[in-house]
């Protein structure tokens, strides 16, 4: 039998970073730059959104099964799926709305979505058998490459813009950037396709009857959201709450910088102290860094920058060791895990529109106004959706994981 060659651990890393420039990034700029440039209301804007992740409801299963059922040809799905992301960004960013704004808001980002969500769950489902390919604690080594690659994506689509503010139009700039990270990514992946071992299928039956696969989707959707609620306001809450337009560049840049450079160092302590303890050790300084936010007040920009480091190193943990544990799980429950992923997929997603659609008519509800003098209520608002909310959600998530029992197998594999 011809030996299978080597995973490209550099691959994984480009393409989650490709991945991660088109997700959370997106939920950053895309809604201000409607509001500034072409005057859409933040509620309309966060019902479209919300109305996006409706679909999502019926198209990212459906997504994880098409995975699955293209598995023999998935190489050139996956090509497909890459030039629709590319296409609806450049739309998105690049392209004058030829109709309404907000409806040419919804059809770009209802591609770029529909491809995101296809494109994460062949990756994650590729990654399960791949990292069996690495041996003892394979799924570590993976998810360090893989996300740390994530989250420095994140971090140049979050500071791109800003780079780029001085040029005629930086967006346009960011969208063609985007695609030539993209062909960059497709390169890198080529032989990575259809080396995962043929195994069945396994459908949403096979995973949701799994105790601990269920608990550790409702850990994410808990632990993702904060991080989805920080991401909707952090533009506006540096803006107006900070008082430190120009600002905000920078603290992205710092924030994932540093979530990105204590990715492998969870990673090693997780093989150490296990898995769920490193979890839960994250868990614990979000929860203190959100809570810092809370004392805060214009000016005080230095002491965000150490919230930001403090912060970034614990999303750090969330980054490496979640889904590390989900994608072990899911190795031994069911090896094909296009199905599994497909849900991880809605669950990460949709804290994102949650978050949208019931923070920002909040927001528009207490008054405040993006770029314009706000009342200290509005502010006062902004600051609870920003920091408050958080760690409640945090808090909720910490509670679930510490009363999680992880079987042996699981923990010892990771």
């Amino acid at each position: 039998m011809t030996p299978r060659p080597k995973p490209n651990l550099a691959g994984f890393g480009t393409f989650a970073a490709m991945l991660s420039a088109a997700g959370l990034p997106i939920y950053i700029h895309a809604p201000k730059f409607y509001v500034d440039e072409y005057g859409v209301g933040l509620t309309a804007l966060a019902g479209v959104l919300f109305a996006l992740r409706l679909i999502d409801v019926v198209q990212d299963p459906a997504l994880g099964w098409l995975a699955s059922w293209v598995r023999q040809s998935r190489a050139q799905a996956v090509a497909l799926g890459v030039a629709v992301l590319a296409g609806s960004m450049v739309g998105l960013f690049a392209v004058a709305p030829p109709v309404a704004p907000l409806l040419w808001f919804g059809l770009m980002m209802t591609g770029l979505f529909s491809a995101f969500s296809f494109l994460t769950i062949c990756m994650y489902a590729e990654g399960v058998q791949t990292a069996a390919r690495l041996g003892e604690t394979g799924h570590l080594r993976l998810a360090a490459w893989r996300e740390t690659g994530a989250l420095l994506g994140v971090c140049a689509a979050a500071v791109l813009p800003a780079v780029l503010s001085g040029s005629p139009a930086p967006f346009t700039g960011f969208a063609l950037g985007f695609v030539a990270l993209c062909a960059a990514a497709l390169w890198l992946m080529r032989g990575e396709w259809g080396q995962a071992a043929q195994v069945g299928r396994a459908g949403f039956a096979e995973v949701l009857s799994d105790p601990l696969l269920r608990r550790l989707l409702l850990i994410a959707l808990l632990n993702a959201a904060p991080v989805a609620v920080s991401s909707t306001l952090f533009l506006f809450y540096v803006e107006s709450v900070l008082g430190a337009p120009g600002w905000e560049g920078p603290l992205l840049v710092l924030f994932f910088l540093t979530a990105a450079a204590t990715t492998p160092i969870w990673t090693r302590l997780a093989r150490r102290f296990g898995a769920r303890a490193m979890l839960l050790a994250g868990m614990v300084l979000a929860i203190a860094s959100f809570s810092t936010v809370l004392t805060l007040d214009a000016g005080d920009t230095v002491a965000f920058a150490l919230v930001c480091l403090a912060s970034g190193a614990a999303i750090g943990a969330d980054f490496a060791l979640l889904p590390a544990l989900f994608a072990t799980r899911m190795e031994q429950v069911a090896p094909e895990a296009s199905a599994g992923f497909g849900l991880w997929s809605f669950v990460q997603k949709a804290t994102l529109a949650l978050a949208a659609i019931l923070l920002l008519p909040a927001l528009d509800q207490a008054g405040f106004r993006s770029g314009q003098e706000n009342t200290s209520e509005a502010l006062q608002m902004l600051t609870w959706l920003y920091a408050l909310v958080p760690c409640v959600l945090k808090l909720g998530a910490l509670v679930l994981l510490s009363v999680t029992r992880l079987p042996a197998q699981v923990a010892r594999n990771v």
